[in-house]
């Protein structure tokens, strides 16, 4: 049988049959299942998992050091992790409040930095030896977050000190650079309900330690961590009027003697930075007690 075109006619529907269609389409549409995104865990359970697993407190707690070697055992729970980071996109994080982003951005600088570590781990005594003469590491982009390739300096001095964002000097204790000579990576996650205790708790510890902030009264100098001259002009912003003003308020914790600890919070005293630790905060590299 010869078929012609005429008997391979499209079929044409009259508006009033589409009118009736239209109802039966949209419930089809409605009905079909739709992809369940989760919630951005602000929690940081994943986090809060792996620092309480590998993170060791020392001196009193003032600082601690990192398990680097374990923590390459986790290496897929800690990708797992730096994976959700990664899917928050820069309108799901604008949506958050202030102290959820900071946290965030806290958390994830500190899980990527000990990820740099682990690409090389143990071949490297410094982070500085994760970089080139041309590059370094902190300029190193190896990870996306809010929907850019980027680096740590990204993190730190574009997303969370730039002017007006936060205005939280107190981050320089809790962003954590893997070295001897920075604060304590702490053994719990940052949280938006915790933050401000949690930042404050960071300060305390630092300053406590006298191997990095002391006064010295046979000197009269202030002796500090290099941080507060990198940084210093953070100390004038936010809740603090200056570096002076800083000091002033945790002077208990640089001083004993009551006369050294009023004329700390009198102001004006000379500072003198130490100098940098770079090697790497390596639990590996304690000495046994």
């Amino acid at each position: 049988m010869e078929i012609s075109s005429r008997t391979l006619r499209p079929l044409r529907l009259s508006i009033p049959v589409y009118r009736s269609l239209a109802p039966i389409c949209f419930l089809i549409l409605v009905s079909l299942p739709t992809p369940v995104v989760a919630a951005f865990d602000h929690s940081h359970a994943a986090w809060d998992a792996l620092v309480k697993k590998h993170v060791v407190w020392i001196s009193n707690g003032t600082a601690s050091r990192v398990d680097y070697a374990a923590f390459q055992k986790d290496r897929g729970a800690l990708k797992a992790y730096l994976g959700s980071l990664s899917a928050v996109s820069q309108s799901e994080f604008d949506g958050w409040n202030r102290d959820q982003r900071l946290a965030f951005l806290i958390n994830a600088y500190n899980a990527f930095t000990v990820e740099l570590i682990l690409t090389e781990y143990p071949r490297h005594a410094s982070i500085k030896d994760y970089g080139s003469f041309l590059q370094s590491p902190w300029k190193k982009k190896f990870f996306t977050l809010l929907g850019r390739e980027r680096h740590l300096d990204d993190i730190e001095h574009g997303l969370i000190r730039a002017p007006g964002a936060y205005d939280e000097p107190r981050i320089h204790m809790a962003v954590v650079c893997a070295s001897i000579g920075c604060p304590a990576l702490r053994d719990d996650a940052f949280t938006a309900e915790r933050l401000d205790r949690q930042l404050e708790d960071g300060v305390i510890r630092f300053l406590s330690d006298r191997s990095r902030n002391r006064y010295n009264a046979a000197s009269g100098n202030l002796e500090v961590s290099s941080i507060f001259d990198w940084y210093g002009g953070d100390f004038s912003r936010g809740r603090y009027r200056s570096l002076d003003d800083f000091f002033g308020r945790y002077a208990d914790r640089l001083a004993d003697p009551p006369a050294d600890r009023q004329r700390i919070r009198s102001g004006g005293v000379r500072l003198r930075f130490l100098d940098y630790d770079w090697n790497l905060n390596d639990s590996a590299t304690l000495k046994p007690s």
